[in-house]
């Protein structure tokens, strides 16, 4: 299964339920995986983790 297939399914699950409101989540939470995922290694980890 591609990753482009998991994100078709979850906009036809979106479109169909209409559980508009469970997209800015998902979005919000991929933020801020990445962001701690990007930053992980970096001089800004401390004041990242801070926020937390």
């Amino acid at each position: 299964m591609s990753k482009l297939s998991i994100l078709a399914e979850f906009w036809q699950f979106l479109r169909v339920r209409k559980k508009w409101w469970l997209a800015p989540i998902v979005i919000f939470l991929i933020l801020l995986g990445a962001l701690i995922v990007f930053t992980e290694g970096s001089a800004l980890a401390p004041f990242i983790y801070a926020l937390f």
